[in-house]
């Protein structure tokens, strides 16, 4: 793969949010992208940095309190600090990793920047979230009939339907064996003021956001049958937050919910 596959003049999630986050690995469509979705929403990137926050509590919990040694990470993005392997790695060297990621310069940098502890592994997968079945069947290091970390954080939400959306994971959930865990974030407006609930949602019809928010209500379909580990669902500010942090935004803030739950 080269980066000759890139269309630089069509905004990608993966680049816009390394925008945010204050990274280089953007172009002008994704700049733009970011800050219109800033104007609609002022605290974008502070959900931004919350998010990323959010998974590395939960790999920390997972690799951890959870003992898991395998991580299925789809829409990963941009490689930036704290990435799933280097969490989970240094709680357990041995852990093994496959990111997933439709956007052909995450695949480029991840494979130049990401390496693993010589204990472990990591590959990289260009697939999509819409194709779970490739995805399963492309998984390499990973050994299905010991438990997998599923994460999901910050990808779903781009899928405009939300009962296809449903039927993504429960795919991918189904195929993972007991013991396994789901992790998700997904924005949501239930946290926003009527004010900035409108400009959301007058963005979205006006194609400035690809970003389909959910209901508490939808958020807690994508876990049932599984096992909420305390707190269960929650603003991600307030999944176990670390005491000791720089940044403690506000659910209005960090307008995503956030959850991790245990396959039975």
């Amino acid at each position: 793969m080269t980066i000759d596959k890139l269309d630089t003049g069509v905004p990608h999630p993966a680049r816009r949010y390394n925008y945010w986050l204050g990274g280089k690995d953007n172009f002008a469509a994704d700049r733009e992208s970011g800050d219109l979705l800033a104007k609609a929403y002022p605290a974008a990137r502070t959900a931004a940095r919350a998010n990323r926050a959010f998974l590395r509590r939960a790999v920390g919990f997972l690799a951890g309190e959870a003992g898991i040694r395998q991580f299925l990470d789809i829409g990963t993005g941009l490689p930036t600090a704290d990435n799933t392997h280097q969490v989970a790695q240094r709680v357990a060297p041995e852990s093994r990793i496959v990111y997933v990621d439709n956007d052909p310069m995450v695949m480029v940098h991840a494979r130049a920047l990401l390496t693993s502890t010589p204990e472990g592994q990591t590959r990289y997968l260009e697939a999509d979230l819409r194709d779970p079945a490739r995805i399963l069947t492309s998984l390499e290091i990973l050994d299905l009939s010991q438990p997998v970390a599923l994460i999901l954080v910050a990808v779903v939400h781009f899928l405009p339907e939300h009962a296809r959306s449903v039927e993504i994971v429960r795919t991918l959930v189904d195929a993972l064996p007991s013991g396994s865990y789901l992790t998700m974030t997904m924005a949501t407006t239930d946290f926003l003021t009527p004010e900035l609930k409108a400009s959301w949602d007058e963005s979205l019809r006006t194609g400035r956001s690809d970003v389909h928010p959910r209901t508490r209500a939808d958020f807690d379909e994508f876990f049932t049958g599984l096992e909420l580990i305390d707190p269960g669902v929650s603003a991600i500010s307030e999944w176990r937050p670390d005491p000791a942090a720089e940044e403690h935004p506000t659910p209005v803030e960090a307008s995503l919910f956030g959850a991790v739950a245990r396959k039975p």
